[in-house]
């Protein structure tokens, strides 16, 4: 039994449509009773929230393109300014309209001009009083545009006497969204993420034909054992599952195992997915630097990265300063004498310093150091001789805006600042090389 239904819409456009997008029926069910029939007036405004890769902007693509609904459909993103906005949006309704002396460039300065064109422009498409919907994808934009545009959307039926409904798509709540003047209240409705079973559900479709389904919707289930801990990105994982099922597949290819030998197969795939974990999630080499990692058989280090610990641009100094401050951060300062002067004499090994070094400082995260013990360690661990100029402190105060180092508490201390370090070992050992 179909769970989409609605009497305003043919069945097989309904049936259609809920093939197409899975795990998001209750959604769409709700959109369609909000929606209502064709002629009717809609709801003014609707906000759609949730996080990223939840399906917000595919449902409302696929619902509106499906039943044939007329709508436009804008980035807030590409368009990020108000002008730009509004001369999108008319160009949009211009375009879809049957009469051609209406394709010349659209010009609209303000919120007045973009009301009396749009009141024409829906009079030329002949929608017989349908609904139209003008959806603004990423609206979180529209916060940064003038203090007038977001509460005009939200009741741009109103100001423009058509049947139109505005739907915005945002990855922030409403409370964060609301502007500080009286607005009016959108009708609010959320995107959940999808749980395990749903992304099993979704991946496995797109299983390759020369493959039985069970096989696909196996190795979907191993990866998702893998990276969803970790990783709850739909688009994410639809690129993994696409960019290691060749391995996954080479068993079965070479002869040495079938579909139904799954401990061989995971036995082959395990550590290349436990790679993937290290490089291709967080986009350390390319899809093609990976494929050919795989085909070789060698490690991730062994292929130049794409990520910006391989490839960050650093002043000359700026790179012994982060080397200087991970020391800070991660050295006791009991340990500066021993580490950095040349003739600091005998240091005896007490209890207490023995006590203490069993347990890595790695494992305790950065701690706060102060200017002067940067500087100190920098002058030390830099062969020629370094003179405290602007300069130097200019690139401290960068590494900061670069969050490569971080500001503890504030900065008009008696003592002066302090700092941490954020960057990893591995971001040290790149910069040290």
């Amino acid at each position: 039994m179909p769970n989409l239904e609605h009497p305003a819409y043919p069945a097989a456009d309904l049936l259609h449509l809920e093939s197409l997008v899975p795990c998001r029926e209750s959604q769409v069910s709700m959109l369609l009773s909000i929606f209502g029939e064709r002629q009717q007036f809609s709801f003014p405004s609707i906000f759609i929230y949730g996080h990223t890769s939840s399906g917000k902007t595919y449902v409302m693509q696929t619902l509106l393109t499906t039943l044939q609904l007329p709508h436009v459909f804008v980035n807030c993103v590409e368009y990020f300014t108000s002008q730009f906005l509004l001369e999108e949006i008319l160009s949009q309704l211009q375009s879809s309209s049957s009469d051609a002396e209406q394709t010349c460039p659209v010009h609209c300065d303000t919120l007045n001009d973009f009301v009396r064109l749009f009141k024409q422009a829906v009079a030329s498409r002949e929608l017989q009083d349908q609904t139209l919907y003008i959806v603004l994808d990423r609206a979180e934009q529209l916060r940064e545009m003038e203090a007038n545009i977001l509460p005009a959307f939200l009741r741009l039926q109103e100001l423009t006497d058509r049947n139109v409904t505005v739907v915005l798509l945002s990855e922030i709540v409403w409370e964060l969204f609301r502007p500080n003047v009286q607005c009016f209240e959108p009708f609010t409705m959320y995107f959940p993420d999808y749980s395990i079973g749903h992304l099993q559900k979704i991946l496995s479709q797109n299983h390759p034909p020369e493959y039985s389904a069970d096989f696909y919707s196996a190795y979907i289930n191993i990866l998702l054992g893998v990276f969803y801990m970790v990783c709850r990105d739909l688009k994410e994982l639809r690129h993994l599952a696409a960019l290691n099922f060749a391995k996954y597949c080479e068993p079965v290819v070479r002869g040495e195992a079938n579909e139904r030998d799954t401990r061989k197969l995971w036995k082959n795939i395990e550590p290349h997915l436990k790679k993937a974990m290290q490089t291709v999630y967080l986009r350390e080499i390319s899809s093609s630097q990976w494929e050919r990692l795989q085909h070789d058989g060698g490690e991730p280090g062994q292929l130049k990265g794409l990520s910006a610990h391989t490839h960050v641009e650093l002043p000359y100094y700026s790179k012994f300063l982060l080397i200087a401050a991970y020391l800070a951060s991660y050295n006791p300062v009991r340990t500066d004498k021993r580490f950095f002067l040349k003739h600091h004499g005998k240091i005896r090994k007490t209890n207490f310093m023995k006590k203490h070094e069993k347990t890595s400082n790695h494992l305790l995260g950065p701690k706060p150091f102060p200017l002067d013990r940067l500087l100190a360690i920098l002058y030390s661990i830099v062969d020629n001789r370094v003179a405290p100029t602007a300069n130097i402190f200019s690139q401290i105060t960068s590494l900061v805006t670069l969050q490569l180092l971080s500001m503890v508490g504030q900065n008009d201390q008696l003592d002066g600042p302090r700092y941490k370090c954020t960057v990893s070992l591995d971001f040290i050992r790149a910069i040290a090389r």
